[in-house]
């Protein structure tokens, strides 16, 4: 098991965001918390009931920690070698979990090419042995391929995007009946035109029934959280580094009802170094709402300062990472 090396900052919380939009300013949002995890733990992360962490990276890798990021389990290559050769697929994106299973967005990206197969697929696999039971292919007149995908709270539907465009496939249809090669794509069962932010769509997670969204900006992350029935969307948060936007998971569903409870973000990022060179690492930021910085830092953000340690604010600079961190007001 790889030793992890744990680089933390904490600061206050603001103030709960979760359920229906509100008319409050978008910095309800403060890190809390930040730990440096394996360079592999690349694309994505998901959780599932018992609050294991399960990554994807760096390309085709599925791995698999506790709580406290002790990793549990590993498959380095989670697309079977059979569905490499027939369908190309060299890349899985931010995953989901659901009852017992990781859902894996598919694509293939042969730089500088980049999508030579034009299709997707979601491989779905065993959280408890890591492998791949089979994939559902993604109809190609709707989706050219599959970046990351997110499962409804209550199962019934897997969320993804085509463009500026979000797309919804019924959770029945993602089942080994559909399977392919021997089965037909799958055709989407909602569509929600424009809902993707401008700053794109890296990663998702669900709090609440909003579909929160990690994005990229020329100045580091955004965090948007999407209103699935109208497609609006509004900035949670803008987080400032130099780096690269990944994957983005919750905790909300470990803690009880998400529009009642405090809980945390937790967001990937890829540093850079002043030379915009990757640096050998990855790093999972924390990002909490109001009342959760006791319970939240200690659970799953791996150790928090008090808010009276920092009242007036934190600023970092840590190899080209240049988080701006602040308490709430």
């Amino acid at each position: 098991m790889p030793s992890l090396k744990r680089f933390l900052i904490s600061v206050a919380v603001a103030a709960v965001i979760a359920g229906p939009a509100s008319a409050s300013a978008p910095e309800r949002w403060d890190e809390v918390g930040r730990s440096d995890i394996p360079l592999y733990y690349y694309q994505g992360m998901t959780h599932d009931e018992a609050g294991n962490r399960y990554f994807t990276g760096i390309h085709v890798g599925l791995y698999r920690t506790d709580a406290a990021l002790n990793e549990t389990g590993r498959n380095d290559d989670v697309i079977p070698p059979e569905v490499h050769l027939r369908e190309q697929y060299n890349h899985v994106g931010d995953p989901s979990y659901y009852g017992g299973k990781v859902y894996l967005p598919l694509e293939c990206y042969y730089p500088p090419a980049g999508n030579t197969c034009k299709t997707g697929a979601i491989g779905v696999a065993d959280a408890g042995t890591l492998e791949m039971e089979h994939y559902v292919k993604l109809d190609p007149t709707e989706i050219k391929k599959a970046m990351w995908c997110e499962v409804s709270p209550d199962g019934q539907l897997l969320w993804t995007q085509e463009g500026d465009d979000l797309l919804a496939y019924s959770m029945s249809d993602m089942t080994a009946s559909h399977a392919a090669p021997d089965n037909t794509a799958v055709r989407a069962v909602r569509k929600l035109v424009g809902a993707v932010p401008e700053s794109g769509i890296t990663g998702a997670t669900f709090v609440g029934n909003r579909l929160f969204v990690a994005g990229q900006s020329d100045h580091g992350g955004v965090i948007s959280s999407i209103d699935l029935l109208t497609g609006e969307s509004k900035v949670e948060k803008a987080v400032a580094y130099i780096g690269e936007s990944e994957g983005l998971d919750d905790d909300f569903d470990l803690k009880g009802d998400a529009d009642q409870l405090p809980g945390s973000l937790h967001y990937m990022v890829l540093p850079y170094n002043q030379e915009a060179l990757y640096e050998r690492r990855h790093q999972l930021w924390c990002i909490t709402s109001s009342g959760g910085k006791d319970r939240s830092c200690s659970d799953y953000c791996f150790g928090c300062l008090s808010r009276a340690a920092s009242p007036g604010g934190v600023t970092r600079e840590e190899n080209g990472v240049r988080p701006r961190l602040r308490s709430a007001a």
